[in-house]
């Protein structure tokens, strides 16, 4: 597949090497430590493994009431800040019900919301990120999701968090006449909403996550930074173009992610994406 436009914008800009620490979404480990009883008995070795390939963060993806990989938010970050890491970012979800959305009382979900909040504070979340919604057939609906992201966004700020969506390939379709993504975009406050670009799937999806950076600047202070196994394998992502655009992003944090690559030889992606990404000239790590 071509990369449909990334590299649209020249790899040789002159913007000064973004410096940034790494984190990994923990997704990319599922095979390892994807549920309670697996976390339980893998998380020393998994953790301490990927902070020696220079990962200062994690990203969240196993949550349920109000437990972390089956373990209180505290101890989920004791674990992480255990093996030399800080707790970054968690993925997670509520989808509304047709019931909310065609009433637009939204109170059962957001009521999740507060707990998830608690309980993503207390183990030193700084970004709540929600990490899919279906593709809704109305552009109401689509607008009720704004108003729900808003509102989600306002009270993770309100407990000193931010909220974002990661986008997939979906959101890159049609709502009657709207593509999904920019409509999200251009209804969500700037304020509450940042949006966490997923380059990979951005590119599936047949767009430029360049030219998405110049459409709506400052909006993707967060990006998943993936390939289709490990980074900068396929040569289907334009690496170069995206970090080297990383300002115009707005981006505060990127986290890598190897959702190919299962089992075992999972902890050999992440460590040949860390690799690929520390020798990127525009980006200038400031590993811990």
């Amino acid at each position: 597949m071509a990369a449909c436009g990334v590299l649209s914008a020249s790899c040789c800009n002159t913007h000064e090497p973004v410096a940034k620490d790494m984190a990994v979404q923990l997704y990319s480990v599922r095979d390892l430590i994807g549920n309670a009883e697996m976390y339980a008995q893998n998380h020393e070795v998994v953790l301490k493994s990927i902070a020696e390939m220079g990962y200062t963060g994690v990203e969240a993806a196993h949550y349920g009431d109000g437990l972390l990989y089956g373990v209180s938010p505290e101890e989920f970050k004791a674990d992480v800040e255990e093996a030399g890491m800080e707790v970054v970012s968690s993925h997670l979800s509520k989808q509304l019900s047709e019931e909310e959305l065609a009433s637009g009382d939204l109170s059962e979900s957001l009521a999740w919301w507060d707990a998830a909040i608690a309980a993503h504070k207390a183990a030193g979340m700084r970004y709540m990120v929600c990490p899919w919604m279906d593709v809704p057939s109305t552009l109401k609906d689509l607008k009720t999701y704004c108003d729900y992201y808003n509102e989600i966004g306002r009270r993770c700020r309100e407990s000193g968090m931010e909220f974002g969506y990661h986008n997939h390939a979906h959101e890159f379709q049609k709502v009657e006449d709207q593509v999904m993504m920019d409509y999200l975009i251009q209804n969500t406050d700037p304020e509450l909403v940042f949006f966490q670009m997923d380059v990979y799937w951005a590119v599936y999806g047949h767009a430029s996550p360049v030219d998405y950076f110049n459409r709506y600047p400052g909006r993707f202070k967060v990006l998943h930074v993936k390939d289709a196994k490990e980074i900068g394998q396929s040569g289907m992502v334009g690496f170069d173009a995206i970090f080297s655009n990383a300002q115009t992003a707005g981006l505060k944090e990127f986290i890598i992610e190897v959702e190919g690559c299962r089992n075992e030889a999972a902890l050999d992606g992440l460590r040949v994406s860390s690799e690929y990404v520390k020798a990127s000239p525009f980006i200038a790590p400031s590993y811990r």
